[in-house]
């Protein structure tokens, strides 16, 4: 038996799960430090569920925290950004781009160095060591703790990076250093902003982590803990301790693969309607489609892995405003205050579910406290609310016929039985905590992202399949049963201006988590 958790803005929902079997399954109001909420998920499931704790083999954990911090510009750590690249890039330094708030709460420490390659894998200029211990011995006295390293186009090559790590590592020991080439893609800009943030998060990491495993001790359970990637893969505490940028945008990811396993739908566009917000995304055989540019957290551009995922400012909880013979939804919302605020809970805010209540699709709260609202104006608000979803999933869309729909939440109450451009609308059974479902049921998987000469030693089936295999034997590495895996998305690009006719290719293997029985929730 395993535990899903899902930390939303507004709702933790929490499922036991045997197999693909629901158990049990809870929905409450996310508490303010959202541990708590996580711990009394726990207990609720356990109770409701008459399970014994030491029969949970593991708990699998989806979280906000890390993508809020950014957005908030809280609880974020000084980052010593260092870049290689000199004598080229001097035109547009680290953070550039960034809004003030976000980078008064980093701090601007860049430090230009040389080094960096050329597109075709020549130096820029080599690495100058004394140059770096210089730039330690300057970390060090600003008491900075944490370090991004870029090197210009290390995706191709990033010995220069390791290099660089290890001599800082000699002047600051304890330092949190993040590599770029372990973290985004080609684009200078994008993949230091990526390799920034999450440097900066490197304290957050530990003490989010430690206070999950304080929730699971408190509980009684003595199981493995995952947290859930924006991948829809399971990764370790340890993992995620280091790179808590892979958490973003796992909620979504989760739901996803949750409508996924519901539905029986590999291929098919999911809705996930929350209490803020609607996210639309594509399923593409099983797992949610790769965004392919530059995604924007808290108002900077990245370009490390994250979902195709299209957000619109509608929940449950969104702010319903009449007036003038117009409708405006969203996308202010009264979020987690949902249950004191809204008219059919005696507040006296006119919200989402007010109007999802007062057309018959909802029951919660008092219906009568509803009941004086006009119907044109409910079924036109309604009306509203399906036809900017129904563009959405358009927008979502790679061709114009019809594709099946899923739509999930707790809010998936403001669509009616069918959407305008589906295939089919389809509201499974415990659609409400599919995000919950989809972190239980996450599998591990492993990723080859590689550069590969193509010629007479190695032909372009050898390279592909020399990636198949390495993708799987990461995903055995990372837990993954070796008999379950499988090969889920294969990418492949000529890079034109490489020497030695150069391929990538991108390898994506996924398989079922492996339990064991060591605790990661020890002391």
């Amino acid at each position: 038996m395993r535990i899903g958790i899902d930390v939303g803005g507004t709702n933790t929902d929490a499922v036991l799960m045997d197999g693909d079997r629901v158990l049990a399954e809870i929905k409450q109001s996310t508490s303010q430090d959202v541990t708590t909420g996580i711990l009394n998920g726990l207990r609720s499931l356990l109770q409701q569920s008459s399970v014994a704790p030491g029969r949970i083999e593991a708990v699998m954990i989806g979280t906000t925290h890390f993508t809020n911090a950014v957005v908030e510009a809280r609880r974020l750590l000084e980052v010593a950004s260092v870049r290689l690249g000199l004598p080229a890039t001097l035109a547009l330094p680290p953070m550039v781009d960034w809004p003030d708030r976000l980078a008064g709460a980093v701090g601007r420490h860049p430090y230009l160095c040389h080094g960096g390659h050329e597109f075709d894998g020549r130096e820029i200029a080599p690495l100058d060591r004394d140059e770096l211990r210089r730039v330690a011995e300057d970390i060090a006295a600003k008491g900075l703790r944490a370090v991004a390293i870029s090197s210009v186009f290390s995706p191709i090559n990033e010995e220069l990076e390791q290099q660089a790590a290890d001599i800082i590592r000699e002047t600051v020991p304890d330092a949190a250093i993040s590599l770029s080439a372990q973290i985004g893609r080609l684009g200078l800009l994008e993949r230091e902003n990526a390799a920034i943030i999450n440097a900066c998060l490197a304290d957050l990491a530990v003490h989010i982590t430690d206070a999950f495993r304080a929730a699971l001790r408190e509980s009684g359970i003595d199981a493995p803990m995952y947290l859930s990637q924006n991948d829809g893969t399971l990764m370790t505490v340890e993992y995620a301790e280091k790179y808590p940028v892979a958490t973003f945008a796992s909620g979504p990811t989760n739901s996803m693969r949750g409508a996924a396993l519901l539905s029986g739908l590999l291929d098919c566009a999911v809705v996930d309607i929350g209490g803020t917000t609607s996210d639309i995304g594509m399923l593409m055989n099983g797992f949610p489609r790769e965004a392919k540019a530059t995604v924007e957290i808290g108002g900077v551009r990245t370009n490390f892995r994250m979902p195709d995922v299209l957000p619109l400012g509608i929940g449950g909880g969104s702010l319903v405003v009449w007036g003038g013979g117009d409708v405006v939804v969203g996308p202010e919302s009264v979020g987690y205050e949902l249950t004191k605020r809204a008219l059919v809970f005696g507040g006296e805010t006119l919200t989402a579910s007010d109007i999802a209540v007062a057309a018959g699709r909802a029951d919660m709260g008092d219906p009568e406290r509803v009941a004086h609202l006009d119907r044109a104006q409910v079924k036109a608000t309604l009306q509203s609310i399906e036809d900017r979803i129904a563009e959405a999933v358009d927008r979502m869309k790679t061709a114009s016929t019809p594709v099946p729909v899923v739509v999930v939440g707790g809010g998936s109450v403001l669509l009616g039985d069918s959407l305008a451009g589906a295939a089919e609308l389809v509201r499974p059974e415990h659609s409400g905590v599919a995000n919950a479902i989809g972190a239980a049921i996450a599998q591990v998987g492993g990723e080859v992202d590689q550069l590969f000469s193509v010629g007479a030693e190695l032909s372009r089936d050898q390279a592909l399949e020399r990636a198949r295999e390495l993708a799987a034997e990461r995903a055995v590495s990372a837990g993954a049963k070796s008999d379950s895996v499988r090969i889920v998305d294969v990418e492949e690009l000529a890079l034109a201006y490489v020497p030695g006719n150069a391929v990538r290719i991108k390898v994506k293997a996924v398989g079922d988590l492996e339990l064991g029985r060591k605790s990661v929730a020890a002391d």
